[in-house]
């Protein structure tokens, strides 16, 4: 295997949002024996680039996935995005009222805050604490968001983003993407954009083949990476549909699962 490309919450992290010590020395160890890490997460650039500091992955060749594929970046001393694509702003006032008209919530991000049309939300709060970004009340979103954004989350009661979610894929077929990462984040990117797709373009210029891939996930906006991958793992806390896909069930995020993989499959053979 020559790369290990990981999502982040629920899986590279634990229930706190840390790398556990084990699992950041582990990583360490894997980019010391030339294993590449790349870091896959609906996050945007912001919410991840802590977490690729700490893994040192810009020493070691890393990259980082944005906005579940939607941004590439090059990770280094002078991060460098090799692949960017951008949601059709026509697309916000629709998706916006969709949201309000199903008692949600919808949030983006500008710079290194998030956007949303309410500060106090559970669910917007939790998108907060995760990226450990300060929320700002956009209470004109529509006009007031500062355009190109990558994507948009919808946010709210899981029995409100199922229907939801089946609504807008149908509406806008062929000019939105829309999937869950968890059940309660109705994640809306520009068609064709998911993990599988942009590692397909990242590996292919970096001239590793899927089959030496390591794909490891638990949430709905994995499945294509895991998939995708020569190996794909899924964290004992997935969904059920994620762990059937996968080639592999690995411990849960809260018992460094992915410690355990790299030590597996990539340390003990090229010990």
């Amino acid at each position: 295997m020559k790369a290990i490309v990981l999502d982040l919450d629920g899986t590279l992290t634990n229930d706190a949002k840390e790398i556990t010590p084990r699992t950041l020395n582990v990583l360490l160890a894997a980019q010391a024996k030339g294993l590449r890490v790349i870091l896959a997460s609906g996050r945007p650039t912001y919410g991840i680039s802590a977490l690729a500091e700490q893994l040192q992955i810009g020493r070691y060749g890393g990259y980082v996935l944005a906005f579940n594929g939607g941004r590439v970046i090059e990770w280094g001393s002078e991060p460098r995005v090799i692949f960017d694509q951008t949601l059709d702003p026509a697309l916000v006032p629709p998706l916006y009222q969709a949201a309000k008209d199903a008692g949600c919530e919808i949030l983006t991000y500008q710079g290194e805050g998030i956007a949303a049309t309410c500060v106090r939300d559970k669910y917007v709060l939790h998108e907060a604490f995760i990226n450990k970004m300060p929320v700002t009340l956009y209470d004109d979103f529509v006009h007031q968001v500062q355009y190109p954004i990558n994507k948009c989350l919808i946010v709210g009661d899981p029995k409100r983003l199922i229907p939801l979610e089946q609504s807008l894929a149908s509406a806008y077929d062929g000019r939105l993407s829309v999937y869950r990462s968890a059940a309660f984040f109705l994640e809306c990117v520009p068609p064709g954009i998911d993990k599988a797709a942009s590692l397909s373009r990242l590996i292919e210029n970096l001239g590793i083949g899927r089959e030496e891939l390591i794909a490891v996930g638990d949430g709905y906006n994995d499945l294509s990476m895991i998939r995708f991958a020569g190996l794909g793992v899924a964290m004992a806390n997935a969904a059920r549909e994620v762990q059937d896909a996968a080639d592999y069930i690995t411990w849960s995020n809260q018992e460094d699962g992915v410690a355990h993989v790299v030590e597996k499959f990539y340390l003990k053979r090229n010990s």
